[in-house]
């Protein structure tokens, strides 16, 4: 059997409570040669959060600097605060022959397709809008104002799924997670 290929960038969207994070952990844990983007922000750290780990905490002169000599690969202002993918670690993992993921929403999957058209896009999308919305109503986390902006959003960001390489249901957290390994050319211990 062919080794599976590496150096590869793929890019994961969808929207909120479809389940990016869950399934994006799962295949972590099943291929940990694949390294998951870190992203770089000006928000200031949150108790228990560390520099490099959950994000790469930047100064908003020095994120600015970076955006000025296109040092990154997608970013984008949310309530006052600047985030984006840093394109020097990305570029340094595929030379390595590393598979690198990006989670990351539908505006930065946007750009990444303007400045990194090699990469794989992968839309992840629920089994239908009733079953989204009882997994965002399911976290206990969301006013009733933020759950019907999340389903709004929701319905235009799958409105573009024809935009991506691929479309991946996530019904079934198993069956989608061997249906990305497939598209993702990755196998695991089981299959060899």
């Amino acid at each position: 059997m062919a080794s599976p290929p590496t150096g590869r960038l793929t890019v994961i969207t969808g929207p909120s409570g479809v389940g990016k994070g869950t399934l994006v952990n799962q295949l972590l844990q099943r291929h940990p040669e694949i390294w998951l983007s870190i992203s770089a922000t000006t928000r200031l750290p949150r108790t228990g959060e560390a520099d490099g780990v959950q994000y790469l905490f930047l100064s908003r002169d020095d994120f600015e600097q970076r955006v000025a000599t296109g040092g990154f690969l997608e970013w984008a202002e949310f309530a006052g605060n600047l985030y984006g993918t840093p394109r020097q670690p990305v570029e340094a993992k595929l030379a390595e022959g590393r598979p690198v993921l990006l989670e990351i929403e539908l505006e930065g999957a946007r750009q990444v397709r303007q400045s990194f058209p090699a990469a794989f896009q992968l839309f992840l999308k629920p089994p239908s809008l009733a079953e989204l919305e009882r997994r965002i109503r399911g976290r206990g986390t969301d006013s009733e104002e933020a759950i019907v902006r999340r389903l709004e959003r929701a319905r235009v960001e799958l409105a573009a799924e024809a935009e991506f390489d691929a479309a991946l249901i996530n019904g079934d957290l198993h069956g989608a997670l061997e249906v990305l390994e497939q598209l993702m050319g990755l196998t695991t211990a089981i299959d060899t």
